[in-house]
């Protein structure tokens, strides 16, 4: 059913805007935007009926707008700097719930707001929702396809990424004729691909997934025009996802600047389900 009313929380990137928009063409007709400050970019601000800043640690201001703001879903995109974690000022309700988790990671912090969130009888629904023609389907998109030493290399990576990405690590992997140059952890994927650059030089492979029962509501994996510049800049020869678990922002953009740099982009098939399109 499509919400009469939606918050879209709005971290750094397209992802958010993209989010208004699908919204918008799905019917929604109230758009609220809640943009993380430094991170959400105005023109996401400019998109909504109504908009709000709030700082990274500002969570206890941020649930009081939620709680008056009449809206009763929401969905979380855009990424937050993992940095900010260490360099952010964080008012009480913050401290306490980081406080409570032992692990820290996307799926427990964000999971320990989600929480918070539905305290307040506000629903927070898959951040993959109104993106339809954002998600591939199987299969290669672009014009050249993996060698045989690729899908080689791809093969490795999307078995190595699951166990990675199953023990909440990260969603990202990095390999060049059956070696794995570079892991995702904190530091996330543009860092990833620049160290693997490092130690392996041009000709690796990028194999990005999502887990067994991951949680659709935060944390998507995410592809982009950045990204793919930055493979190139790191030599990266191919890309691999799983199909229809991978919003691609500007899917025709994408495609077309991996065709002008000789890149593959493989959507790989799976049993897994895929990112619901629909609250």
């Amino acid at each position: 059913m499509i919400p009469e009313a939606l918050v879209v929380f709005a971290g750094r990137g397209d992802y958010p805007a993209c989010a208004v928009e699908g919204a918008r063409a799905a019917g929604v007709r109230r758009i609220l935007v809640a943009g993380v400050r430094g991170m959400a970019e105005r023109r996401v601000l400019r998109l909504a009926d109504e908009a709000a800043v709030f700082g990274v640690g500002e969570l206890g201001r941020a649930l009081e707008w939620l709680r008056g703001c009449g809206a009763r879903q929401m969905m979380l995109t855009g990424q937050i700097t993992p940095l900010a974690l260490f360099r952010t000022r964080f008012d009480a309700l913050t401290r306490r719930l980081l406080a409570e988790l032992p692990v820290k990671n996307a799926h427990t912090i964000f999971g320990r707001m989600i929480r918070e969130v539905e305290a307040l009888g506000v629903e927070v629904i898959p951040s993959s929702c109104f993106m339809g023609a954002h998600i591939p389907g199987p299969g290669t998109l672009t014009r050249r396809g993996p060698d045989a030493r690729e899908e080689q290399d791809i093969a490795l990576g999307h078995r190595a990424a699951m166990g990675v990405c199953g023990l909440d690590i990260g969603q990202t992997i990095v390999v060049k004729e059956g070696m794995i140059l570079a892991v995702e952890a904190f530091e996330g994927t543009n860092a990833t691909l620049r160290r693997a650059a490092k130690l392996g030089g041009r000709g690796a492979v990028m194999v990005k997934v999502a887990k067994d029962g991951h949680d659709m509501r935060f944390d998507i994996p995410v592809f982009g025009e950045h990204t793919i510049r930055l493979c190139r800049k790191c030599g990266i020869g191919a890309v691999a996802f799983q199909a229809h678990r991978l919003v691609m922002i500007d899917r025709p953009r994408v495609q077309a600047l991996a065709d002008r740099y000789g890149i593959a982009l493989v959507s790989l098939p799976t049993d897994l389900p895929p990112a619901p399109l629909e609250p």
